[in-house]
């Protein structure tokens, strides 16, 4: 009998300014994670682990500016309707719908909220985080899971620093203003055990990888 399962779920990107949210975004977020769910408490999973986003967490305006992010943040909803921020709001209302189907059905659900995914290459195409690294190289223009809170600027200045050879764009300091930097993101998974892959690595291997599958020489 399964112990564990790890469910995630794709949006597409590219309907983000389409004409029906709910039809396009919202719901398929929502179903799917309570599909998924559905199928584990049926087949008697034990626990399920979600990967949902940091997108459920930002924005959060109300959250106090002095305080760094944690899990008890969530994205605000209404800020987000307002805004047409339909990425955020779907990955925070298929989060709550799995725990409230977690509460309802009393299955065993985790939750991670990850930052910036990037690593070698799996699939045929690039997910949003590895093509940030790729434009960036090109110069075109309820765990939070994250080994640290840093500014975009910090991340490009390391990959410049790491890959001279590239005309890397160079960012002011503070290219999020009101994101506070952290060395300790991600507290309670640390806690627990998990090890995170420092970030020049994962820059370096996200970097070869796209060497290798040919997206950059």
């Amino acid at each position: 009998m399964p112990q564990f399962f790890i469910p995630t779920c794709e949006i597409n990107l590219n309907s983000l300014g389409f004409g029906n949210p709910f039809k396009e975004i919202l719901g398929p977020a929502i179903n799917g994670t309570i599909n998924v769910l559905t199928a584990a408490k049926e087949v008697g999973v034990k626990r399920v682990v979600v990967t949902s986003s940091v997108s459920a967490i930002v924005p959060s305006p109300k959250w106090p500016p002095h305080l760094p992010k944690t899990e008890d943040c969530w994205a605000d909803e209404e800020y987000c309707k307002q805004n047409q921020l339909w990425y955020p709001l779907s990955k925070t209302l298929a989060e709550k719908a799995a725990w409230d189907f977690a509460k309802e059905k009393g299955l065993d659900v985790v939750v991670v909220n990850p930052g910036t995914v990037m690593g070698p290459i799996l699939p045929p195409t690039l997910n949003a985080s590895m093509l940030m690294i790729l434009r960036l190289i090109q110069a075109t223009g309820r765990h939070l899971c994250v080994e640290a809170i840093s500014h975009y600027g910090d991340f490009a200045a390391m990959v410049a620093q790491l890959y001279p050879q590239y005309n890397i764009p160079r960012f002011s300091k503070d290219t999020q203003p009101g994101l506070l930097r952290s060395k300790t993101g991600s507290k309670k998974l640390m806690e627990l055990g998990l090890e995170f892959i420092p970030m020049e690595q994962i820059i370096r291997d996200s970097v070869e990888s796209l060497k290798t599958k040919g997206f950059i020489t």
